[in-house]
């Protein structure tokens, strides 16, 4: 216990000294703050976004006109991750910083509201209106925050970055909102393909198991069942009832396929394929999804569009059997 006590201290002076050298570097060069639109109009705006779908709407957005980075490449879990020293030197030096929100970085909480006392800090989560968000039971109060699941939801998130660098850099506010609305019309597509393909999955069959809770929002809006052997944050471990209590619903449901995430290690579901199997069925692995980040560049999930095409492929190819066409992703 006093072991325990002693490491919080310890966590809580890091962040403590992490916050006053950020403080340090804003106060004494000309970063953070909100910077000087005409100043601004000639360079490009720097922006830090936590998560890699995130930087990925900025960048869509802001094209040549912005510069981003990303604290949290592909694979990484953003439930999971605590902020670095360079991190918080990055976030300083930027002149717009988006973050989810949500509760999604969780543990970067205390950070991130921290900065917005000096670089302007914007949370792309409460774009979205209350009563659109999901409490799933154990949630604690917390809202799901995986809204990006839901591509209408997403499209506000979109909307709301155009605007809020439109508001930084007044100088290319068409620019931002032309491109914007290019993006917007990609996305409609992107959900109109979803309900076409999720059409070939007989109702019955559309129940969608995987390693936690993220596909809420994809549930609600394209008529899906979902379990998650975690729940909508992967801090909290699996238990061996949690294991066994979806073996039994895999089993009583005769499902034929569940699926592995990117961020999520693989051997959660293996656990519960070994339990599946030890009830006398047999549930394959129909592919991995990507969940809270983006894949590699060059995987064809390295943005948005391409992570949600690449799932939704894998999705229907093993609940139906039948392969789909891959379409068009960026």
């Amino acid at each position: 216990m006093v072991r325990k006590g002693g490491s919080g201290r310890n966590r809580a002076r890091i962040l403590v000294s992490l916050l006053l050298l950020a403080q340090a570097l804003v106060s004494c060069a000309p970063v953070g703050r909100t910077a000087d639109p005409t100043e601004v109009a000639s360079r490009p705006v720097r922006v830090v976004a936590t998560t890699s779908i995130i930087a990925d709407a900025v960048g869509q957005v802001g094209g040549e006109r912005v510069e981003v980075t990303a604290l949290m490449g592909p694979g990484v879990d953003p439930h999971l991750y605590k902020a670095r020293e360079g991190d918080v030197l990055r976030l300083a030096r930027a002149d717009v910083v988006f973050y989810h929100g949500l509760h999604l970085e969780a543990k970067m909480a205390e950070i991130l509201a921290g900065m917005n006392r000096w670089v302007p800090t914007y949370a792309v989560g409460s774009v979205v209106d209350p009563s659109d968000l999901l409490y799933p039971e154990g949630s604690v109060g917390n809202p799901d925050p995986h809204i990006w699941f839901d591509v209408r939801l997403w499209m506000r998130v979109v909307s709301y970055v155009a605007d809020t660098l439109a508001k930084h850099d007044p100088a290319h506010a068409g620019f931002y909102w032309s491109r914007a609305e290019a993006y917007l019309q990609e996305l409609a597509g992107l959900d109109s393909y979803i309900r076409e393909q999720v059409g070939r999955i007989p109702p019955e069959q559309r129940v969608l198991v995987t390693a936690h809770d993220a596909f809420g929002y994809f549930a609600r809006a394209y008529g899906f069942e979902v379990r998650g052997l975690q729940g909508i944050s992967t801090v909290a471990e699996a238990s061996i009832a949690d294991v066994q209590e979806l073996a039994d619903f895999i089993v009583r449901r005769r499902l034929r396929a569940i699926f592995i995430e990117s961020s999520v290690p693989v051997r959660n579901i293996e656990a519960v394929q070994e339990a599946v199997r030890a009830r006398g069925w047999d549930v394959k692995i129909g592919g991995e999804l990507y969940s809270d980040s983006l894949g590699e560049p060059g995987s064809g999930a390295g943005t948005y569009v391409g992570m949600v095409r690449h799932n939704i492929r894998t999705i229907v190819e093993a609940l139906v059997g039948e392969p789909v066409g891959s379409g068009s992703s960026r």
